[in-house]
């Protein structure tokens, strides 16, 4: 017979699940720290500050002070350190307009760390990027970083820590560039959406637990009801055969993202579902919002319910008004929407994760203190062989023959044939995979995978009766801005293997890897394939990612280039930027794990 025992006098109760889904009403950033160490009775006080409500600050100034330090926060009933610039969580929004020169003097007040910002998606001269070992030797206690360049863009960016997991603990915030000209649509108002995933742990504690135990968060495995359901849809040989597959790529069909809200809260704009972030408007007005998708390891699904939007801008470029439904964002990507809220005084703003375990929300209103209701969140999904590119001829995107696979290699897991599946594509585009991937210990899976995949809405978004976003639907709003077709190609791997939890380009992590050098002012095509079960968003620093259609036809001006598992997609570079830029998987722990290159822009 077990006795419980009380908590003490100050004891924190563990929170409920529900707390860390949705978070507490009054959670956030509570009280700055010094980097010393934290008193209990410190912490306790802190736990009790109020917070202000309301957005980010904003500052406007081109000479702009931000200090980096570490302030407490509470998402979830749990008292933790974040690291916060300016004392905020998000960090205050930079508006600055196009032509300007901007002046940043960021001072390090962390205490041990050297930290570090990252302004994602601006063009910069690269000893202004700021990526610690390659353009500078970032910024170290006590110092301060003079950041100094010219504003040669407009729109919707961000910027972030590229230290070590500081990005995670909550050094990120939004950058808007008002155009020199004016914008192609008009709007009365408009909000910044941050989203954002927030974990109690320390990061670093995170990433070495999924190298421990990658499946920590993988609550839905298939059981013997699930498999006797199948049985009966689809026959008992097929159900048996899906299943012996699965089990030779010692994978499951439910790992649709690493980390999910099993470990994170979801924040919008620094602020729980429970407290209820919310952008006023009134009735008939267009209102622009500016969707940035913050998280370290979370896409969202971004719908509000009752409202069409029409999206407008993608990665901070205008492109072809697109009316949708929803959107899927991933983490480093922004979207500028439109919308027109009437017939109404709430809308809720509703952002699931992908794998369906927990959402960010907020709401849109007349008045604050309004909240619409909150959508039941979608079916979990499951992935198929045809979501990784081993559509073998069953068609659509669940079939896959089993006579199409190759034994185990090195016991890596199944590597799969590479002949061109469907798509129309011809063979010439199948993918050739680099001899680094042979036998390698660090690689568990090859993809067959031949598509773009361009209109393909994702998994969980397929015919879900909502208009979803794809790139396909995007077109830039202005033509090749070079205009010169590539000179050169290089075709690079997205690799990994799921249990160890190691991530890279062509099987070699980024410690081993040489760098890829380019020629200063080529044109030149990069085309990435998918050979993960997973989702990566890939950002080349420096220079503007033109995304191509399934013709090689420029199609989409980006940043960040989203790689869907099974797909081939292709871009083009200009190489406009001297210097050495950092080119990566934006989840955070697959960059950190290994996902990663420098790329050399060379005379």
């Amino acid at each position: 017979m077990s006795t419980r025992i009380p908590p003490g006098p100050g004891a924190v109760p563990m929170p409920s699940r529900r707390l860390f889904v949705q978070g507490i009403a009054a959670g956030g950033v509570v009280a700055g720290i010094a980097a010393a160490g934290i008193p209990q009775r410190a912490l306790a006080a802190a736990s009790a500050a109020p917070r202000l409500a309301g957005a980010p600050s904003v500052i406007s100034d081109t000479r702009v002070e931000l200090a980096i330090g570490e302030s407490l926060a509470n998402f979830t009933g749990r008292t933790r350190t974040a690291i916060t610039v300016n004392g905020s969580l998000p960090a205050p929004i930079l508006r600055w307009r196009e032509g300007q020169t901007v002046d940043l003097f960021v001072r390090n007040t962390l205490g041990q760390q050297p930290t570090s910002i990252h302004w994602h998606g601006i063009l910069l001269p690269a000893n202004m990027d700021g990526v610690p070992g390659l353009s500078f030797n970032g910024i170290g206690p006590g110092e301060t970083y003079h950041y100094h360049f010219d504003l040669k863009q407009s729109g919707t960016y961000w910027y972030h820590s590229h230290s070590l997991f500081q990005e995670q603990a909550g050094l990120y915030g939004a950058l808007i560039i008002d155009p020199a000209e004016p914008a192609p649509y008009r709007y009365d108002r408009e909000h910044v959406i941050m989203l954002s995933d927030w974990t109690d742990m320390d990061p670093g504690a995170l990433f070495r637990r999924m190298k421990k135990l990658a499946e920590h968060d993988n609550y839905y495995k298939r059981t013997l009801p699930d498999f006797l359901r199948d049985a009966r849809r689809d026959g008992w040989s097929a159900a048996l055969s899906d299943r012996g597959m699965w089990g030779r790529m010692r994978m499951t069909p439910s790992d649709i993202s690493d980390i999910n809200a099993h470990t994170y809260t979801y924040l919008m704009n620094g602020t729980a579902p429970a407290g209820n972030w919310t952008g006023l408007f009134r009735s008939g007005e267009k209102v622009l919002l500016r969707f940035i998708n913050g998280a370290s390891m979370t896409y969202f699904d971004v719908r509000i319910p009752g409202l069409k939007m029409t999206v407008v801008a993608a990665d901070g470029q205008y492109i072809h008004p697109v009316s949708i439904d929803e959107f899927r964002i991933a983490p480093a990507e922004t979207y500028d929407v439109l919308v027109e809220p009437s017939g109404q005084d709430a809308f809720t703003l509703f952002c699931q994760d992908m794998g369906r375990t927990g959402y960010a929300a907020g709401t849109l209103a007349v008045r604050h203190g309004l909240q619409a209701p909150i959508p039941a969140r979608d079916p979990r999904p499951l992935l198929t062989m045809g979501d990784m590119g081993h559509d073998m001829g069953g068609g659509g995107h669940g079939g896959h023959d089993m006579a199409a696979m190759k034994g185990m290699e090195g016991g890596c897991g199944a590597s799969m044939g590479h002949g061109a599946h469907g798509g129309g594509e011809t063979a010439s585009k199948a993918p050739k995979h680099p001899a680094s991937e042979r036998n390698n210990p660090l690689v568990d899976m090859q993809s067959s995978a031949t598509e773009p995949k361009l209109d393909d809405p994702g998994i969980g978004l397929r015919d879900n009766g909502r208009q979803v976003l794809t790139y396909g639907a995007m077109r830039s709003l202005f033509e090749d801005p070079d205009g010169r077709e590539p000179g050169r190609e290089i075709e690079l791997h997205l690799t990994g293997h799921m249990e160890k939890f190691s991530w890279s380009f062509d099987g070699i992590p980024f410690a081993g890897a040489e760098p890829l050098r380019l020629n200063y002012g080529e044109r030149m095509r990069i085309v990435l394939v998918n050979d993960t079960m997973m989702q990566h968003p890939i950002h080349l620093h420096g220079v503007w990612s033109d995304l191509e259609n399934a013709q090689g036809e420029f199609q989409l001006r980006k940043h960040t280039i989203d790689m869907p598992p099974g797909t081939r997609r292709t871009y083009r570079v200009r190489a406009d930027a001297l210097g050495r830029w950092a080119y990566h998987c934006h989840l955070l722990y697959h960059m950190e794990a290994g996902m990663m290159r420098e790329v050399r822009i060379e005379e």
